[in-house]
């Protein structure tokens, strides 16, 4: 009797387990291809590039005003008196902590809007994932940067990129 307990025991949890493990579907997305590849993704990258790249241009021209305002301040430093030369040191510092603040909130303005943009994609992305995750079954959905080795078959990236490029062609910067 003992042994047929244990039997049945052993073989019980054995098929319990060999149930669940059998009925789950588990796939993997890589949210970065989403993010740098759909048609929203790639459009506020260009966007948030461009705009990038443009304060870069106006901040590097300010600087060299700045710089050759500096210049021009040293070397007409022996003609000036010292109250005059105090009072256009200290212009010319104000001009500089002005650039600094303006160049800083430039860079907080693209932090914040690309920020913006990755929610409303992960917000875009989310029902359309958990619809498709309702419709085939699927008891798991898990990040590539989380998997070691994972069978091809099992990717819905591109699934999920053609889904959210028919429902969001492009996300609204400015």
């Amino acid at each position: 009797m003992k042994y047929f307990v244990k039997f049945f025991v052993v073989t019980f949890f054995f098929l319990i387990c060999t149930y669940a493990t059998a009925e789950q579907k588990i796939v993997f997305i890589d949210m970065k291809f989403i993010l740098n590849q759909s048609d929203a993704g790639k459009g506020a990258q260009t966007f948030l590039q461009t705009m990038f790249k443009n304060n870069q241009k106006k901040f590097l021209d300010l600087e060299k005003a700045l710089k050759k305002e500096e210049n021009d301040l040293l070397a007409k430093k022996a003609e000036m008196t010292k109250d005059e030369y105090i009072k256009k040191t200290d212009n010319l510092r104000k001009k500089v902590i002005d650039y600094q603040s303006q160049r800083r909130a430039s860079l907080d303005k693209i932090t914040k809007l690309r920020a913006e943009a990755r929610k409303q994609l992960f917000e875009k992305v989310d029902p359309i994932l958990k619809k498709y995750v309702e419709d085939n079954g699927i008891s798991i959905v898990l990040d590539k940067k989380d998997i070691v080795r994972a069978n091809v078959d099992t990717d819905i990236t591109n699934i999920i990129v053609e889904k959210l490029n028919k429902e969001l062609p492009s996300l609204n910067l400015k």
